[in-house]
């Protein structure tokens, strides 16, 4: 494996200077590394063994920190399944009460779990926004990377969604899928295969969404292994970096976002807490978990940590927990026309 490249070192050619956070928007809060499923990309390495779960001191000290915080506009909760964290529900309610949109990382299956039954109905009855995986529309890709049975489980559930309203014109409850490739290339143009998707999804089982995001793989842990293993990984980083894009810089999601780990540690993505790498040290003392600060806007304008990953964000089009950061540009032809051909949507087999 050669040198990691230099992500700090390729700003600063671009003239682009440290990257640092902007206002702090979002916190960003990972419940546990317990999963119902063990995916072969997972960067979190979740799975139905792991243990790791976020305890309610550290849950109620979120809330604190919401409280104290009116420019967090949003509660992003990932895992894992955050569902199946005991606290999941309690940190849902009270974010809402205190007027908060709050985005549940859904896996889909896990809306079909033994003693899950309600799960659905609370998730609307609360306005949450969902943000489901569905990396393709086939059930062949889907099972092959998420496991046995998992595409037909999550069209059960999208189907189960959709009839409390959620994906639907003016129901007021968001439901938006994420795609991320099967391999080791770039997503294709988010608008292009949003329209695939929704052709597919509503042609064949009738299901309705509100968006589709395109999440760029990650080259860490779970996809690192396999990556390393069939001797790809630097040729993957390779694309990554052949396509890092200046434009993307400025929406990367490190600059709005504050990622809370599940034993109250802070980070500045969900990608830095999986590598363990805290928030940049600055001038001052640096805080290093929840208790360390009264309000995440304490952190604007502070640098933020990079790594050799940061080029997944910056590819292309870009990426982030949002999806693509250049929907609407089309200069990054070169990338899609390289990687378009590998969405497999259109597989249906």
């Amino acid at each position: 494996m050669t040198v990691a490249p230099d992500f700090d070192r390729t700003l600063e050619q671009q003239g682009l200077g440290p990257l640092t956070r902007g206002r702090v928007t979002t916190l960003q809060v990972n419940l546990g590394k317990r999963c119902n499923q063990a995916c072969h990309h997972c960067h979190v390495d979740a799975g139905p063994k792991r243990l790791e779960m976020m305890e309610r001191p550290i849950a109620e000290r979120v809330i604190e920190l919401l409280a104290n915080s009116p420019e967090v506009e949003a509660v992003d909760m990932t895992g894992g399944a955050p569902e199946l964290n005991a606290n999941f529900r309690w940190l849902v309610a009270e974010a809402r009460r205190l007027g908060r949109r709050v985005i549940d990382r859904c896996n889909l299956t896990v809306l079909l779990e033994r003693d899950m039954e309600d799960l659905a109905p609370f998730l609307a009855e609360n306005a949450v926004e969902i943000v489901a995986s569905l990396p393709c529309c086939s059930a062949g890709n889907v099972d092959e990377q998420r496991g046995p049975g998992v595409f037909d489980k999550s069209v059960a559930a999208l189907r189960r969604l959709n009839a409390l309203g959620y994906g639907l014109p003016g129901s007021g409850l968001a439901l938006d899928l994420v795609y991320n490739p099967v391999g080791a290339f770039l997503p294709p143009r988010q608008e292009e295969l949003e329209a695939r998707y929704r052709g597919d999804l509503r042609g064949r089982f009738e299901i309705e969404f509100r968006r589709l995001l395109t999440i760029t793989n990650m080259p860490i842990k779970r996809f690192a292994a396999f990556l390393a293993r069939e001797g790809r990984f630097d040729a993957y980083m390779g694309l990554l970096v052949n396509h890092f894009n200046p434009a993307t810089v400025p929406a990367l999601m490190c600059r709005s976002l504050v990622s809370v780990g599940w034993d109250g540690r802070l980070y500045d993505c969900d990608f830095n807490q999986m590598l363990d790498v805290p928030l940049a040290a600055g001038d001052e003392v640096c805080a290093r978990t929840v208790w360390d600060l009264d309000s995440p806007a304490e952190l604007a304008g502070r640098a933020v940590a990079t790594g050799s990953h940061c080029f997944g964000c910056s590819a292309g089009a870009g990426s982030s927990c949002g999806g693509a950061l250049q929907v609407k540009q089309r200069a990054q032809a070169r990338v899609h026309t390289v990687c378009a051909e590998h969405a497999l949507v259109g597989d249906t087999s």
